[in-house]
């Protein structure tokens, strides 16, 4: 019998998000994929904590036999495509998966669709375990609407590319709310590019969600340009 490949949402900042459900499935799974095998070992660690502070359901034999002896892979952009014949051998051979993202819910502008295709390829069972997400947590709380939206991942590097990218959101009426990742490094560069061409419109731009410092910032992009003169953290924009 093949083993199961668990995509499992993580917290995004706080780590009080993480779900009972992913904390149990982080506890059966024999091996976790993951971008930064440091990162995800503090998660661990904090699943660990709260298994010894609360039931949920998971015996302490179960405790000693799976989360001490969880096994952490990287699978990252850059070694995707060679973990990827590695992975489901392991998951022929009856070892259960579980991928997870350095924050949020998995695939989201992060690797993991090619080994999910290759999965299903090959009749492997792929099972979601949904919890944070960053572009849900922008959305339901920009004040905009979300019964329709379309999400973009982060804008191409490359200005050319980004330039024509927005012009192409100039007549957004089938798109609906529009929301998009950026960096530090560009957030002026995009905002200059969003005022030019789309001119002076209403946004509202989040940065560090569920973390200590978190902001929901609402106003127009001239305003946005002045209030992120200096901008720190990760953003999410929303118009």
């Amino acid at each position: 019998m093949t083993g199961t490949l668990y995509l499992i949402a993580t917290p995004i900042g706080n780590m009080e998000d993480i779900t009972l459900r992913a904390i149990k499935i982080l506890n059966e799974v024999d091996i976790l994929l993951c971008e930064d095998t440091r990162h995800t070992g503090l998660l661990v660690k904090y699943g660990k904590e709260l298994i010894s502070n609360f039931k949920f359901q998971i015996s302490k034999q179960d405790q000693k036999s799976k989360f001490e002896k969880l096994k952490l892979l990287s699978y990252y952009e850059h070694n995707e495509i060679e973990r990827i014949p590695e992975v489901i051998t392991l998951l022929k051979q009856g070892k259960d998966i579980g991928l997870v993202s350095d924050a949020g819910t998995p695939l989201i502008s992060d690797p993991g669709y090619k080994l999910v295709r290759e999965c299903l390829k090959y009749k492997i069972k792929v099972v979601p375990v949904p919890g944070p997400s960053s572009i849900l947590a922008a959305l339901t709380a920009s004040g905009l609407p979300t019964n329709r939206f379309t999400f973009l991942g982060y804008l191409p590097k490359k200005e050319g590319k980004r330039i024509k990218e927005i012009e192409r959101l100039k007549n957004k009426e089938t798109m609906g709310t529009i929301i998009f990742f950026e960096t530090k490094e560009r957030l002026q560069e995009t905002l200059n590019i969003i005022l030019e061409i789309l001119g002076d419109i209403e946004i509202v731009i989040c940065r560090e969600l569920t973390k200590l410092h978190e902001e929901i910032w609402r106003g127009k992009v001239n305003e946005a340009l002045i209030h992120f003169q200096n901008p720190k953290g990760e953003f999410v924009i929303i118009y």
